[in-house]
Protein backbone atom coordinates (compact mmCIF):
# COMPACT_ATOMS: atom_id res chain seq x y z
CA UNK A 1 0.00 0.00 0.00
CA UNK A 2 3.01 2.79 0.37
CA UNK A 3 3.79 1.75 -3.08
CA UNK A 4 0.60 2.53 -4.63
CA UNK A 5 0.58 5.57 -2.37
CA UNK A 6 3.92 6.90 -3.88
CA UNK A 7 2.89 5.39 -7.22
CA UNK A 8 0.44 8.25 -7.62
CA UNK A 9 -2.55 5.83 -8.52
CA UNK A 10 -4.64 7.39 -6.21
CA UNK A 11 -4.73 10.66 -7.31
CA UNK A 12 -5.45 8.63 -10.71
CA UNK A 13 -8.11 7.49 -9.39
CA UNK A 14 -9.59 10.61 -7.64
CA UNK A 15 -9.18 12.47 -11.08
CA UNK A 16 -10.52 9.72 -13.14
CA UNK A 17 -13.99 9.70 -11.04
CA UNK A 18 -14.01 13.44 -10.62
CA UNK A 19 -13.06 15.22 -14.41
CA UNK A 20 -13.12 11.98 -16.38
CA UNK A 21 -16.24 9.54 -15.39
CA UNK A 22 -17.66 12.70 -13.86
CA UNK A 23 -19.46 10.23 -11.26
CA UNK A 24 -19.15 12.35 -8.35
CA UNK A 25 -21.34 15.27 -8.55
CA UNK A 26 -22.70 15.90 -4.74
CA UNK A 27 -21.56 15.75 -1.37
CA UNK A 28 -23.94 12.29 -1.25
CA UNK A 29 -22.11 10.81 -4.25
CA UNK A 30 -18.72 11.82 -2.75
CA UNK A 31 -19.54 10.39 0.87
CA UNK A 32 -20.74 7.19 -1.21
CA UNK A 33 -17.90 6.86 -3.00
CA UNK A 34 -15.64 6.93 0.05
CA UNK A 35 -17.53 4.56 1.39
CA UNK A 36 -17.43 2.04 -1.81
CA UNK A 37 -13.64 2.38 -1.74
CA UNK A 38 -14.10 1.49 2.04
CA UNK A 39 -16.32 -1.55 1.25
CA UNK A 40 -13.84 -2.62 -1.46
CA UNK A 41 -10.77 -2.56 0.06
CA UNK A 42 -10.84 -5.16 2.71
CA UNK A 43 -6.90 -6.00 3.03
CA UNK A 44 -6.72 -4.34 6.02
CA UNK A 45 -8.69 -1.95 8.26
CA UNK A 46 -5.95 0.67 8.23
CA UNK A 47 -5.04 0.52 4.79
CA UNK A 48 -9.24 0.98 4.02
CA UNK A 49 -9.36 4.11 6.28
CA UNK A 50 -6.16 5.91 4.67
CA UNK A 51 -7.46 5.40 0.63
CA UNK A 52 -10.78 6.22 1.53
CA UNK A 53 -9.56 9.17 3.50
CA UNK A 54 -7.25 10.05 0.46
CA UNK A 55 -9.79 9.48 -2.14
CA UNK A 56 -12.40 11.47 -0.59
CA UNK A 57 -10.73 14.50 1.11
CA UNK A 58 -10.65 16.18 -2.43
CA UNK A 59 -14.50 15.74 -3.10
CA UNK A 60 -14.98 17.80 1.01
CA UNK A 61 -13.31 20.03 -0.23
CA UNK A 62 -15.16 20.88 -3.45
CA UNK A 63 -18.52 20.10 -2.08
CA UNK A 64 -17.58 21.81 1.54
CA UNK A 65 -18.29 18.76 3.59
CA UNK A 66 -17.24 18.63 6.99
CA UNK A 67 -14.40 16.42 7.61
CA UNK A 68 -15.69 14.62 10.57
CA UNK A 69 -18.33 12.79 8.06
CA UNK A 70 -15.86 11.78 5.83
CA UNK A 71 -13.55 10.15 8.89
CA UNK A 72 -17.30 8.82 10.12
CA UNK A 73 -17.00 7.11 6.73
CA UNK A 74 -13.62 5.83 7.22
CA UNK A 75 -14.04 4.11 9.92
CA UNK A 76 -17.10 2.84 10.00
CA UNK A 77 -15.77 0.87 6.71
CA UNK A 78 -12.82 0.27 7.95
CA UNK A 79 -13.02 -2.90 10.76
CA UNK A 80 -16.48 -3.93 9.98
CA UNK A 81 -16.02 -5.06 5.99
CA UNK A 82 -11.90 -6.34 7.36
CA UNK A 83 -14.09 -8.12 10.05
CA UNK A 84 -16.59 -9.72 7.63
CA UNK A 85 -14.91 -10.44 4.50
CA UNK A 86 -11.64 -12.57 6.41
CA UNK A 87 -9.52 -12.97 3.39
CA UNK A 88 -6.91 -10.86 5.51
CA UNK A 89 -4.89 -10.48 8.79
CA UNK A 90 -7.67 -10.35 10.59
CA UNK A 91 -9.11 -13.63 9.13
CA UNK A 92 -5.91 -14.99 10.03
CA UNK A 93 -5.37 -13.63 13.36
CA UNK A 94 -9.15 -15.25 14.46
CA UNK A 95 -8.33 -18.59 12.30
CA UNK A 96 -4.74 -18.51 14.96
CA UNK A 97 -6.34 -17.76 17.82
CA UNK A 98 -9.68 -20.25 17.19
CA UNK A 99 -6.85 -23.09 16.06
CA UNK A 100 -5.19 -22.86 19.18
CA UNK A 101 -8.25 -23.58 21.36
CA UNK A 102 -8.88 -26.48 18.83
CA UNK A 103 -4.97 -27.54 19.60
CA UNK A 104 -5.82 -27.71 23.38
CA UNK A 105 -8.45 -30.02 22.91
CA UNK A 106 -11.10 -27.16 24.44
CA UNK A 107 -13.36 -28.46 21.63
CA UNK A 108 -13.55 -30.24 18.51
CA UNK A 109 -14.20 -28.82 15.39
CA UNK A 110 -12.85 -27.04 11.84
CA UNK A 111 -11.22 -23.60 12.51
CA UNK A 112 -12.58 -22.19 9.10
CA UNK A 113 -15.61 -23.37 9.32
CA UNK A 114 -15.74 -22.43 12.70
CA UNK A 115 -14.80 -19.50 11.51
CA UNK A 116 -16.83 -19.33 8.75
CA UNK A 117 -19.95 -19.24 11.43
CA UNK A 118 -19.58 -16.93 13.25
CA UNK A 119 -19.27 -14.56 10.74
CA UNK A 120 -22.84 -14.17 10.19
CA UNK A 121 -23.00 -13.52 14.06
CA UNK A 122 -20.78 -10.53 13.67
CA UNK A 123 -23.92 -8.18 14.14
CA UNK A 124 -22.28 -4.98 14.90
CA UNK A 125 -19.90 -4.89 11.74
CA UNK A 126 -23.54 -5.39 9.75
CA UNK A 127 -25.09 -2.96 11.43
CA UNK A 128 -22.30 -0.13 11.00
CA UNK A 129 -22.17 -0.91 7.47
CA UNK A 130 -25.86 -0.44 7.06
CA UNK A 131 -26.27 2.70 9.51
CA UNK A 132 -23.65 4.45 7.66
CA UNK A 133 -24.60 3.94 4.35
CA UNK A 134 -28.70 5.01 5.46
CA UNK A 135 -26.70 8.10 7.08
CA UNK A 136 -25.45 8.94 3.80
CA UNK A 137 -27.94 8.26 1.75
CA UNK A 138 -30.80 10.31 3.14
CA UNK A 139 -28.11 12.95 4.66
CA UNK A 140 -28.97 12.06 8.73
CA UNK A 141 -27.32 14.11 10.98
CA UNK A 142 -27.66 13.42 15.16
CA UNK A 143 -25.85 14.76 17.87
CA UNK A 144 -23.02 16.63 17.51
CA UNK A 145 -22.53 15.96 13.59
CA UNK A 146 -25.08 18.28 13.31
CA UNK A 147 -22.74 21.05 14.50
CA UNK A 148 -19.97 19.26 12.25
CA UNK A 149 -18.25 22.49 9.87
CA UNK A 150 -16.56 22.05 7.12
CA UNK A 151 -12.87 23.64 7.64
CA UNK A 152 -10.77 25.04 4.60
CA UNK A 153 -7.66 22.91 4.16
CA UNK A 154 -4.59 25.06 4.97
CA UNK A 155 -3.27 23.32 1.44
CA UNK A 156 -5.20 22.45 -1.63
CA UNK A 157 -5.20 18.85 -3.23
CA UNK A 158 -4.92 20.18 -6.56
CA UNK A 159 -3.29 17.35 -8.72
CA UNK A 160 -1.64 17.87 -10.88
CA UNK A 161 -0.18 16.08 -14.03
CA UNK A 162 -2.09 13.09 -12.62
CA UNK A 163 -0.70 9.55 -12.79
CA UNK A 164 -2.59 6.11 -14.37
CA UNK A 165 -5.55 5.12 -11.72
CA UNK A 166 -4.34 1.71 -12.46
CA UNK A 167 -1.41 1.91 -10.76
CA UNK A 168 -3.86 1.61 -8.03
CA UNK A 169 -6.26 -0.60 -9.17
CA UNK A 170 -4.35 -3.01 -11.06
CA UNK A 171 -2.36 -4.61 -7.72
CA UNK A 172 -5.66 -4.10 -5.46
CA UNK A 173 -7.29 -6.09 -7.81
CA UNK A 174 -4.25 -8.48 -8.40
CA UNK A 175 -4.24 -9.12 -4.37
CA UNK A 176 -7.78 -10.01 -4.17
CA UNK A 177 -7.71 -12.58 -7.54
CA UNK A 178 -4.54 -14.15 -5.38
CA UNK A 179 -5.77 -15.05 -1.92
CA UNK A 180 -8.31 -17.23 -4.01
CA UNK A 181 -5.67 -18.65 -6.05
CA UNK A 182 -3.41 -19.27 -3.17
CA UNK A 183 -6.47 -20.74 -0.42
CA UNK A 184 -7.37 -23.33 -3.60
CA UNK A 185 -3.44 -24.09 -3.23
CA UNK A 186 -3.26 -24.67 0.36
CA UNK A 187 -6.37 -26.27 0.46
CA UNK A 188 -5.39 -29.08 -1.88
CA UNK A 189 -8.56 -27.94 -3.96
CA UNK A 190 -10.47 -26.86 -1.59
CA UNK A 191 -11.18 -23.00 -1.11
CA UNK A 192 -12.46 -23.12 2.49
CA UNK A 193 -9.57 -25.92 3.57
CA UNK A 194 -6.76 -23.54 2.67
CA UNK A 195 -4.72 -21.71 5.12
CA UNK A 196 -5.74 -18.29 5.69
CA UNK A 197 -2.19 -16.77 6.69
CA UNK A 198 -0.28 -18.67 4.02
CA UNK A 199 -2.50 -17.26 1.39
CA UNK A 200 -2.75 -13.89 3.01
CA UNK A 201 1.32 -14.11 3.32
CA UNK A 202 1.87 -15.23 -0.10
CA UNK A 203 -0.55 -12.98 -2.02
CA UNK A 204 1.29 -9.70 -0.81
CA UNK A 205 4.32 -11.16 -1.45
CA UNK A 206 3.20 -12.26 -5.07
CA UNK A 207 1.62 -8.65 -5.54
CA UNK A 208 4.80 -6.51 -4.05
CA UNK A 209 6.84 -8.42 -6.51
CA UNK A 210 4.05 -7.45 -9.38
CA UNK A 211 4.60 -3.96 -8.18
CA UNK A 212 8.11 -4.19 -9.00
CA UNK A 213 8.28 -5.07 -12.47
CA UNK A 214 4.79 -3.00 -13.25
CA UNK A 215 6.16 0.28 -11.41
CA UNK A 216 9.70 -0.16 -12.70
CA UNK A 217 9.42 -0.98 -16.22
CA UNK A 218 6.49 2.31 -16.76
CA UNK A 219 9.05 4.37 -15.38
CA UNK A 220 6.64 5.36 -12.70
CA UNK A 221 9.51 5.32 -10.26
CA UNK A 222 13.38 4.05 -10.03
CA UNK A 223 14.38 0.91 -8.35
CA UNK A 224 15.78 2.43 -6.04
CA UNK A 225 12.40 4.65 -5.49
CA UNK A 226 10.74 1.12 -5.14
CA UNK A 227 13.36 -0.35 -3.14
CA UNK A 228 13.30 2.80 -0.15
CA UNK A 229 9.55 3.23 -0.07
CA UNK A 230 9.28 -0.91 0.38
CA UNK A 231 11.21 -0.66 3.45
CA UNK A 232 9.35 2.44 4.62
CA UNK A 233 5.88 0.26 3.96
CA UNK A 234 7.58 -2.65 5.65
CA UNK A 235 8.51 -0.20 9.14
CA UNK A 236 5.38 0.76 9.47
CA UNK A 237 3.66 -2.80 9.91
CA UNK A 238 6.34 -3.41 12.76
CA UNK A 239 4.33 -2.58 15.29
CA UNK A 240 1.08 -4.62 14.09
CA UNK A 241 3.75 -7.62 13.74
CA UNK A 242 4.69 -7.30 17.80
CA UNK A 243 0.95 -6.52 18.39
CA UNK A 244 0.14 -10.24 16.67
CA UNK A 245 3.18 -11.72 19.01
CA UNK A 246 2.00 -10.90 22.11
CA UNK A 247 -1.48 -11.49 21.22
CA UNK A 248 -0.69 -15.05 21.05
CA UNK A 249 1.44 -15.28 23.84
CA UNK A 250 -1.77 -13.69 25.73
CA UNK A 251 -3.87 -16.29 24.18
CA UNK A 252 -1.37 -19.09 25.33
CA UNK A 253 -0.93 -17.76 29.08
CA UNK A 254 -4.94 -17.56 29.46
CA UNK A 255 -5.55 -21.07 28.08
CA UNK A 256 -2.80 -22.60 30.10
CA UNK A 257 -4.39 -21.00 33.09
CA UNK A 258 -7.87 -21.94 32.51
CA UNK A 259 -9.21 -18.73 32.68
CA UNK A 260 -12.32 -19.41 30.38
CA UNK A 261 -13.11 -22.59 32.44
CA UNK A 262 -12.64 -21.07 35.74
CA UNK A 263 -15.03 -17.68 34.39
CA UNK A 264 -17.54 -20.50 33.13
CA UNK A 265 -17.71 -22.14 36.64
CA UNK A 266 -18.40 -18.87 38.04
CA UNK A 267 -20.51 -17.39 35.63
CA UNK A 268 -23.17 -21.11 34.94
CA UNK A 269 -24.50 -20.95 38.90
CA UNK A 270 -25.37 -16.94 38.01
CA UNK A 271 -25.26 -16.48 34.28
CA UNK A 272 -28.26 -18.29 32.16
CA UNK A 273 -27.16 -19.49 29.23
CA UNK A 274 -29.23 -17.14 26.89
CA UNK A 275 -26.99 -14.20 28.44
CA UNK A 276 -23.56 -15.42 27.93
CA UNK A 277 -23.57 -13.78 24.12
CA UNK A 278 -24.82 -10.50 25.57
CA UNK A 279 -22.37 -10.65 28.43
CA UNK A 280 -19.11 -11.40 26.25
CA UNK A 281 -20.18 -8.31 23.69
CA UNK A 282 -20.28 -6.19 26.30
CA UNK A 283 -17.12 -6.90 28.05
CA UNK A 284 -15.54 -6.96 24.68
CA UNK A 285 -16.68 -3.40 24.31
CA UNK A 286 -15.75 -2.56 27.26
CA UNK A 287 -11.60 -4.25 26.94
CA UNK A 288 -11.62 -2.72 23.57
CA UNK A 289 -12.64 0.63 24.40
CA UNK A 290 -10.26 0.38 27.57
CA UNK A 291 -7.26 -0.68 25.28
CA UNK A 292 -7.96 0.83 21.92
CA UNK A 293 -7.54 -2.09 20.27
CA UNK A 294 -9.97 -5.13 18.57
CA UNK A 295 -6.94 -7.35 17.84
CA UNK A 296 -6.17 -7.09 21.28
CA UNK A 297 -9.62 -7.92 22.58
CA UNK A 298 -9.91 -10.85 20.16
CA UNK A 299 -6.66 -12.62 21.84
CA UNK A 300 -7.83 -11.87 25.71
CA UNK A 301 -11.61 -12.67 25.20
CA UNK A 302 -11.15 -15.38 22.67
CA UNK A 303 -9.49 -17.88 24.75
CA UNK A 304 -11.84 -16.95 27.90
CA UNK A 305 -15.34 -17.02 25.70
CA UNK A 306 -14.74 -19.92 23.84
CA UNK A 307 -14.26 -22.41 27.03
CA UNK A 308 -17.56 -20.50 28.47
CA UNK A 309 -19.57 -21.11 25.91
CA UNK A 310 -18.17 -25.44 25.44
CA UNK A 311 -18.45 -25.15 29.34
CA UNK A 312 -22.08 -24.11 29.56
CA UNK A 313 -23.06 -25.84 26.39
CA UNK A 314 -23.52 -22.34 24.66
CA UNK A 315 -23.33 -21.58 21.02
CA UNK A 316 -19.81 -21.16 19.98
CA UNK A 317 -20.14 -19.41 16.85
CA UNK A 318 -22.54 -17.22 18.26
CA UNK A 319 -19.80 -16.58 21.16
CA UNK A 320 -16.91 -15.83 19.07
CA UNK A 321 -19.51 -13.53 17.35
CA UNK A 322 -19.67 -11.54 20.40
CA UNK A 323 -16.16 -11.24 20.92
CA UNK A 324 -15.75 -10.06 17.30
CA UNK A 325 -18.77 -7.80 17.71
CA UNK A 326 -17.64 -6.30 21.02
CA UNK A 327 -14.11 -6.03 19.90
CA UNK A 328 -15.45 -3.09 16.85
CA UNK A 329 -18.06 -1.78 18.55
CA UNK A 330 -15.49 -0.98 21.68
CA UNK A 331 -12.64 -0.17 19.07
CA UNK A 332 -15.31 2.82 17.30
CA UNK A 333 -16.29 4.27 20.32
CA UNK A 334 -12.54 4.62 21.88
CA UNK A 335 -10.25 7.85 21.23
CA UNK A 336 -6.99 6.16 21.46
CA UNK A 337 -8.03 3.57 18.93
CA UNK A 338 -5.76 3.01 16.13
CA UNK A 339 -8.45 3.08 13.16
CA UNK A 340 -10.09 6.40 15.17
CA UNK A 341 -6.45 8.33 14.86
CA UNK A 342 -5.83 6.81 11.51
CA UNK A 343 -9.56 7.95 10.00
CA UNK A 344 -9.21 11.04 11.46
CA UNK A 345 -5.57 11.76 10.17
CA UNK A 346 -6.50 10.71 6.52
CA UNK A 347 -9.59 13.16 6.68
CA UNK A 348 -7.93 16.00 7.96
CA UNK A 349 -10.41 16.10 10.77
CA UNK A 350 -9.71 16.70 14.59
CA UNK A 351 -9.85 13.04 16.45
CA UNK A 352 -11.82 13.84 19.45
CA UNK A 353 -14.06 15.34 16.71
CA UNK A 354 -13.89 12.91 15.02
CA UNK A 355 -15.09 10.69 18.32
CA UNK A 356 -17.70 12.79 19.32
CA UNK A 357 -19.41 12.94 15.98
CA UNK A 358 -19.42 8.86 15.26
CA UNK A 359 -20.87 8.18 19.01
CA UNK A 360 -24.27 8.48 18.34
CA UNK A 361 -24.32 6.52 15.09
CA UNK A 362 -22.14 3.64 17.30
CA UNK A 363 -23.90 3.47 19.87
CA UNK A 364 -27.12 3.06 17.70
CA UNK A 365 -25.36 0.02 15.93
CA UNK A 366 -24.47 -1.05 19.72
CA UNK A 367 -27.90 -1.47 20.61
CA UNK A 368 -29.25 -2.99 17.80
CA UNK A 369 -26.10 -5.93 18.34
CA UNK A 370 -27.40 -6.28 21.72
CA UNK A 371 -30.83 -6.87 20.71
CA UNK A 372 -29.84 -9.38 17.86
CA UNK A 373 -27.76 -11.23 20.19
CA UNK A 374 -30.63 -11.55 23.02
CA UNK A 375 -33.16 -12.49 20.26
CA UNK A 376 -30.77 -15.00 18.58
CA UNK A 377 -29.65 -16.87 21.44
CA UNK A 378 -33.18 -17.62 22.61
CA UNK A 379 -33.48 -19.13 19.35
CA UNK A 380 -29.98 -20.89 18.86
CA UNK A 381 -29.64 -22.10 22.70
Amino acid sequence: MALIDKSGGINGFVDFMQNRAKLVKSARSSLLLSYMVGVFIFIESSITALIAGAVGRPFCDKYKIPQAKLAFVCDSTSAPISSLIILNGWGALLLGLISTQITHGVLEANALDLLIDSIFYNFYAMSALVITFLAIWFNIEIGPMKHAKYTPMTTQMEILNPKSMFYMLLPILLMIFFVFIYLYITGDGHILKGSGSSAIFYTVLTTTIFTLFYYVSTKNMTLMTWGKTTLLGAKKLFPIAMILLFAFAIGEVTSELKTGQYLASLASENLSVYLTAVVIFLLSSLISFSTGTSWGTFSIMIPIAVPMAVTMDANVALTIGAVISGGIFGDHCSPISDTTIISSMASDCEVIEHVQTQLPYALISGVITLILFFIVAFIYN
